[in-house]
């Protein structure tokens, strides 16, 4: 689906169906707040530039204005919302800068875990990599991007944990936020999720070869694929994109 397509389904959506229901989050009635806007953020149910009405949240999610208010302020935090004084609240734009940020971070610990991991993992380990890989290809062949995302995601976190380095998955999702939102606009695109699992196949070959130079390389590869994708489309859909 075009990502101009994707926009014209947004401006459908009502909060209902953009929100997910705090029920599938815990923590303090602010923090599922929290983490249902986040996740409608990074899921782009609502998209960059979008606004964040408070009344419809609140209605959506049932919940008073102070709880909302203490979310947005996080989100704010974390340059994912944009508050204008007496104009409103809106999903920031993506920033390149940020994301080819945020892609050195992630890739830096991601080339060091592979690499140990290689030389460490399990049988059972690659069990459940081979697992996640065969419920990728059953989303593809679903055509749900939305799942692939969070299997693929998942087989990303099964690596990092296996270094048994408990803050690592943390410190690789703080510096992978903007970029998570960045790669919904990729998976879309015409053949991207097919090669994405093959990708994942040439990584999980390396590790079964326990080959950690080859592991390396191949993760290189795959998360180098990111920035060279989406440029074009930083290009061509500018509207989506602050200028850095």
């Amino acid at each position: 689906m075009l990502q101009t397509e994707v926009a014209h389904l947004q401006e459908a959506l009502t909060a209902e169906e953009r929100l997910k229901p705090l029920s599938a989050f815990t923590g303090s009635l602010a923090q599922r707040v929290y983490g249902s806007l986040k996740e409608a953020i990074l899921s782009l149910s609502y998209g960059p530039g979008d606004s964040l009405r408070k009344p419809e949240i609140c209605t959506a999610l049932g919940v008073s204005r102070s709880p909302v208010a203490e979310a947005v302020a996080r989100l704010q935090a974390d340059n994912l919302v944009t508050v204008i004084p007496q104009a409103g609240t809106y999903v920031a734009r993506l920033s390149m800068q940020e994301v080819r940020e945020g892609a050195f971070l992630r890739q830096a610990l991601e080339l060091a875990a592979v690499e140990r991991v290689a030389e460490t993992i399990t049988e059972a380990q690659l069990v459940e990599l081979r697992r996640n890989l065969r419920v990728q290809s059953a989303h593809i062949v679903d055509n749900d991007f939305a799942g692939f995302y969070q299997t693929d995601a998942a087989m990303h976190e099964l690596i990092l944990s296996f270094t048994g380095f408990k803050r690592l998955s943390s410190l690789a999702d703080t510096s992978w936020v903007h970029v998570n939102r960045a790669r919904r606009l990729i998976l879309p695109s015409p053949g991207r999720v097919e090669q994405t699992l093959d990708e994942h196949q040439t990584i999980l070959a390396a590790l079964e070869a326990r080959d950690p130079a080859r592991a390396r390389a191949a993760t290189q590869l795959h998360l180098g694929q990111l920035i060279t994708l989406l440029e074009p489309i930083a290009a061509a859909q500018p509207d989506l994109f602050d200028p850095d």
